[in-house]
């Protein structure tokens, strides 16, 4: 009935050929139909260079968030608090370290978004300036332990939450796109 239904279709056809074989060709062209359908609608996996971009840019998050901890005032003063300092001289330490800590990780800012990384330098500038304005407001006199203080009381009466906890949670929202 098949060696008829064929030989209809396709005058040429050989009878000869056994229903053994007709049936094992038609099945494996439906399995080579149905390898094609499904490795079409499987993801491709990603690449080699795919994978090692993403742990770059996933590792420039991180020093980032790193970054925005390591200036954030509290810990900065925590880490750099000296007590026979002056003022300016604390000023003056304060601030360098926020430039050399913002320098070092300059490079990360061709990994990660433009929102991102203005995010960052907007939390530098600004505790450079809260720096600058307070020691400022303070007499000729002032010691380091006076700026330090101010500073922190500064950061405590924050009705809003802190810069650096802004910027961090920017930096992981978008780590974390990434990793979706």
């Amino acid at each position: 009935m098949i060696s008829l239904y064929f030989y209809s279709i396709v005058p040429d056809f050989n009878m000869n050929i056994d229903l053994t074989t007709l049936l094992l060709s038609v099945l494996l062209a439906l399995a080579i139909g149905g390898l094609v359908l499904v490795r079409s609608r499987t993801p491709v996996p990603a690449s080699s260079s795919d994978f090692q971009a993403l742990q770059l840019r996933l590792q420039a998050y991180e020093r980032l968030v790193l970054l925005a901890e390591r200036i954030a005032l509290p810990h900065l003063i925590s880490r750099l608090n000296t007590p026979s300092a002056t003022a300016d001289e604390m000023k003056a330490l304060l601030i360098e370290t926020i430039k050399q800590e913002f320098d070092y990780n300059s490079t990360q800012q061709l990994y990660v978004s433009a929102t991102a990384w203005e995010a960052v330098r907007n939390l530098k500038e600004q505790n450079i300036l809260l720096i600058n304005q307070v020691a400022a407001s303070l007499g000729w006199q002032a010691t380091g332990a006076m700026l330090n203080k101010k500073l922190l009381e500064l950061m405590l009466a924050q009705q809003d939450k802190p810069l650096d906890d802004v910027v961090k949670a920017v930096l992981n929202e978008e780590a974390k796109r990434l990793m979706r």
